[in-house]
């Protein structure tokens, strides 16, 4: 397993080791162990989530409130997505940027967001399942959005995902510049410094 930090630091691409014979193939998809050597702490697994989309379908931008927050730890099942980390995280030194993971079923690459980032993702086939391991149990009054069509974010979706599909709630959303003057945003440094607590959490229970 490879695991990788995106161009916004807090984000994480994870290329799994294929094992291939005559009868298929085989690999770990997630590895507790190796995920918190990379991020500085483990996973508090608490929920997991299934996604089917078809083509054009685009889930996010989401986010939640930290704390607690929700890290996100994305893969794909079958089909494909283009998995985005958008660095909402006002005080940081790559707010409004974003980096991208292609999730398909050739690498079967998965992504990690820590908390405070925004998610979001582009099916790119009929039937794309995404299947999500998350930090935090779902709670309607901390999760909040902001438009994927932003452009001042300006996400880039590949020709591939043809026309785009957005629910009502995420057409909705407000943009970047909104949320920040709602003060619905993450700041950086409360992250951090929630982020840090659980590496110190994690080292006192062993």
């Amino acid at each position: 397993m490879q695991i990788r930090e995106l161009t916004v630091a807090g984000a994480w691409e994870i290329t799994p080791t294929q094992r291939t014979d005559d009868r298929g193939i085989f690999l770990e998809w997630y590895r507790s162990d190796s995920l918190a050597d990379a991020v500085g702490h483990p996973l508090d697994l608490r929920q997991a989530n299934t996604s089917v989309s078809k083509r054009g379908v685009v889930r996010g931008i989401h986010f939640a409130d930290v704390p607690p927050g929700q890290a996100k730890y994305v893969t794909v099942t079958h089909g494909a997505a283009l998995d985005f980390a958008i660095d909402i995280r006002v005080g940081s030194a790559t707010f409004g940027c974003w980096d991208s993971v292609r999730l398909d079923t050739v690498d079967r690459r998965a992504i990690y967001l820590s908390e405070g980032f925004g998610h979001a993702f582009v099916a790119l086939t009929d039937g794309a399942t995404v299947s999500y391991l998350v930090s935090d149990t779902y709670n309607s009054s901390a999760e909040h959005g902001i438009n994927p069509l932003d452009p001042e974010i300006a996400l880039v979706f590949p020709p591939e995902a043809g026309e785009l599909l957005l629910s009502p709630k995420d057409t909705r959303a407000p943009t970047l510049a909104e949320a920040t003057e709602r003060g619905l945003l993450p700041v950086f440094q409360e992250v951090l410094s929630f982020t840090a607590s659980l590496g110190r959490e994690s080292l006192c229970a062993e």
